[in-house]
C-alpha cells in the first residue's frame, strides 16, 4: 500500500478512579527483541504518555471522593517517567492528560484545571527539554474557555498540540457545537491527540468484574472517529492532524460497517471521498494493540505513515509501572516489522508530526 506523505503542523470521575484502584494483573512482556536504526539521537518516540501532575491527581482523587487512592497514580514524578522511558530504550514521550480530563462541569473551575494542568506540563518539559513534548487539555464543551486555552497553550506554553477526550457531556468531536474550535484548530493546522473516556450511556461495569474502561473505551474512540467523518469534520477542516489512542479502539472491528458508509444519503455530501480515505488521514498509537490481530488488521487499512508508538504509561496496568513503556515496546516487536516499519513507528511518523522533536532527532 503507498503511503501517505502528509504534513501536519504543530501546534482531552468517579469510574476512574476506582478503574485504576481495581486494574487487574497482567503478564509482563518478554524482554525486547534487538533493533536496528540509523544513526539518530532519538531512536524510539513514545507518543502515548500520561503525565499526572500531583496536585491535580489528589485533587481529582478527593472530588472522586476515593478514600484510598492509588499509591502508584499518586505518586507520579517526570524523573520516575524518565526511568521508565530508559528502561525500555525510548528517548522521548509526548505527555497527555486521561480521563476524566478537566471538565467538570463548572466553566471557572474546569477552565483553572485546563491552565493548571498545562502549566505544570509545561514545566515538566522545561526541566527535561530533550525528553518530552506535552499535548495541551482544554475545557470542552466550553468552546470560550477552550478557544482562550488553545492560544495560551500555543502562544505562552509552546504546547506540541492540543489534547482531547472522545465526548463531553455525550458530544462526540463532530458535534456542530465544537465548529468554532474545529475551525480554529484548522486555521493553526493543529496536532490533536484523542484520548477515550466514558460514554454517558456506559459509565457502569456492563460485564461483572470487569474495569468499564477494558470495553467502554475502544467503543468511545470508535464512536468519536466515526462522527468525526461522517459529520464532515474531517473532510472540512484537512490541515487538522489527528491522532488516536490504542489503534482507533474498536474501529478495526467494525470497519466492514463503516467503510460503505459514504456512499449513504445522510453521509454522500459529508464524504465526499469515501470513510476509508478520510480514515488514511488520522494517525493512530500502538498502546494495547494486538500484534497478532489488531495491529495487522490496522496495517491493511492505513499505511505505515499513520501508526504510531504509545505506551499508555503509567495507566496501561497494575504496579510496577515502570515495566509499562518496556510491554509497549515488546509488544511492536511480536510483529517482527520490518526495518521500514519500525522506524516510521517508532520514530519517523513523530518526528514528522511534532517540530520540538524534529529539532533534536
Amino acid at each position: 500500500m503507498k503511503e501517505l506523505d502528509l504534513a501536519c503542523g504543530s501546534q482531552s470521575r468517579r469510574q476512574f478512579i476506582a478503574a485504576l484502584a481495581g486494574a487487574s494483573a497482567t503478564a509482563l512482556m518478554p524482554e525486547i527483541a534487538g533493533t536496528a536504526f540509523a544513526a539518530t539521537k532519538l531512536k524510539r518516540i513514545d507518543m502515548h504518555h500520561h503525565f499526572l501532575p500531583q496536585h491535580y491527581m489528589k485533587a481529582e482523587a478527593e472530588r472522586a471522593h476515593n478514600e484510598h487512592g492509588n499509591s502508584e497514580m499518586l505518586s507520579w514524578t517526570a524523573e520516575r517517567a524518565v526511568d521508565a522511558l530508559d528502561k525500555a530504550g525510548v528517548d522521548f514521550a509526548v505527555g497527555s492528560i486521561s480521563t476524566p480530563g478537566v471538565w467538570t462541569g463548572n466553566v471557572e473551575l474546569s477552565r483553572s484545571l485546563a491552565r493548571e494542568w498545562n502549566e505544570a506540563a509545561a514545566k515538566t518539559v522545561s526541566d527535561h527539554p530533550t525528553r518530552f513534548g506535552f499535548f495541551a487539555p482544554v475545557p470542552l464543551p466550553d468552546t470560550d474557555g477552550t478557544l482562550k486555552e488553545i492560544d495560551y497553550a500555543y502562544g505562552t506554553l509552546k504546547a506540541d498540540g492540543i489534547n482531547f477526550l472522545s465526548n463531553y457531556d455525550g458530544k462526540w468531536l463532530g458535534d456542530p457545537a465544537f465548529a468554532p474550535v474545529m475551525d480554529e484548530l484548522d486555521r493553526r493546522k493543529a496536532l490533536v491527540y484523542v484520548h477515550p473516556t466514558f460514554s454517558p450511556c456506559c459509565t457502569a461495569n456492563m460485564v461483572p468484574g470487569l474495569v468499564a474502561p477494558t470495553l467502554e473505551f475502544p467503543f468511545d474512540t470508535a464512536r468519536t472517529i466515526v462522527n468525526l467523518v461522517t459529520s464532515g469534520t474531517t473532510a472540512r477542516h484537512p490541515n487538522i492532524c489527528w491522532i488516536f489512542s490504542h489503534g482507533g479502539g474498536a474501529l478495526m472491528g467494525i470497519y466492514g460497517r463503516i467503510a460503505g458508509l459514504g456512499n449513504a444519503p445522510a453521509f454522500k455530501d459529508k464524504v465526499p471521498g469515501g470513510v476509508p480515505a478520510e480514515l488514511k488521514k488520522l494517525h493512530y498509537d500502538t498502546a494495547s494493540l494486538s500484534a497478532v490481530s489488531t495491529l495487522p488488521a490496522l496495517l491493511k487499512v492505513v499505511p505505515a505513515s499513520q501508526i504510531l508508538l504509545g505506551s499508555d504509561y503509567p495507566l496501561a496496568g497494575p504496579p510496577p509501572t515502570d515495566v509499562m513503556v518496556k510491554k509497549a515496546v515488546a509488544e511492536f516487536e511480536e510483529l517482527k516489522p520490518s526495518p521500514h516499519l519500525r522506524a516510521a513507528v517508532e520514530h519517523d511518523n513523530a518526528v514528522r508530526l511534532v517540530p520540538r522533536i524534529a529539532k533534536i532527532a
